[in-house]
């Protein structure tokens, strides 16, 4: 199930078999977003001066949700625009997405659901579906490759001794809806939507890098765990000041700078002009916090004390 964008953008016809008659169904769903499925592997033209960006993320039924929490139609858009939002932090404009499905037997009534959720989220940011491929197994499993293109791509290591960090969005509402959930609630709408239907930052992202945005990462793993390899990278220290940084209704400040799959983008970067900003995407930009020389690390404050910092997520931390 792979494609080239060379030439026209119809798809190969496919031979006979339960696989490829699946794949067919899928390909109904994407409609006009799948370009050239049906070769052995994908041909990606990248814009002359640009360099190609490649990025792989995995979704697991049981690590990265559970059918109790989310529809198929969530499972597919969520997955997609987790891979996307890699594509932001490098300021990236996306070329293409790749699917690898492990779809278990219990899951194949929903196949359509998933593309449907795929293509949605591939649609979102104007990215075409240019090939796969698909398994049989036990556990539902997404992994999406996604290929991007940009000039001068931004990285985590550009961070500089008297700049300031700036997030997008308000942050707590996927950590707020999984608690929700492990406590047998039932989250807010709110928060249940920041979780099952992120939106990867690809046009913002640009914009930053346009304004001169040296660093950045999205926000996977939690606001202080990712600055945290910013640091690293940049070789620099990271103060961030706790009660500045933007929150979504019913979260607290250290639960906001712990949410984890929030897939907001962070960048450090000169003064930037916040309302301008907001006017041109219509979304918040908040500085957080500054760029300092000093010991490697971030460190939270609140209200000029150190605060520490909580532990952002480690799929290996208790393995």
């Amino acid at each position: 199930m792979t494609s080239q964008n060379a030439g026209k953008n119809r798809n190969i016809d496919l031979g006979p078999g339960k696989e490829f008659d699946l794949v067919r169904a899928l390909l109904t769903e994407w409609g006009k977003s799948a370009q050239r499925i049906g070769d052995d592997a994908a041909i990606i033209t990248v814009p002359e001066g640009e360099k190609l960006v490649v990025t792989t993320d995995t979704s697991v039924e049981g690590v990265h949700f559970l059918h109790e929490w989310l529809n198929h139609f969530e499972i597919g858009y969520r997955a997609t625009a987790a891979a996307l939002s890699d594509l932001a932090a490098m300021a990236a404009r996306p070329l293409g997405i790749v699917i690898a499905l492990t779809l278990p037997e219990a899951d194949r009534v929903e196949a359509r659901a998933l593309a449907v959720g795929i293509g949605e989220g591939a649609s979102a940011v104007l990215c075409p579906i240019v090939g796969g491929d698909l398994s049989a197994g036990k556990t539902l499993s997404l992994t999406i490759t996604a290929l991007g293109a940009v000039a001068k791509p931004l990285s985590r290591a550009g961070a500089k001794p008297g700049q300031r960090v700036y997030v997008t969005g308000h942050l707590g509402g996927p950590a707020a809806a999984v608690r929700a959930w492990r406590a047998g609630r039932e989250p807010s709408s709110d928060h249940r939507a920041r979780f099952a239907n992120p939106i990867p930052r690809i046009e913002p992202a640009i914009g930053l890098a346009r304004r001169g945005a040296s660093s950045a990462i999205d926000i996977s793993d939690g606001l202080v765990s990712d600055l945290a390899h910013v640091a690293a990278a940049s070789k620099v220290r990271i103060e961030i000041d706790l009660d500045r940084i933007p929150l979504v209704e019913g979260v607290a400040p250290l639960q906001a700078a712990n949410s984890g799959e929030e897939y907001e983008i962070v960048v450090t970067a000169p003064a930037i002009d916040t309302e301008e900003f907001r006017a041109e995407f219509g979304l918040a930009l908040t500085e957080i916090g500054r760029v300092v020389a000093g010991p490697v690390g971030v460190e939270l404050r609140e209200q000029g004390r150190k605060v520490n910092p909580p532990p952002g997520f480690d799929h290996f931390r208790n393995k």
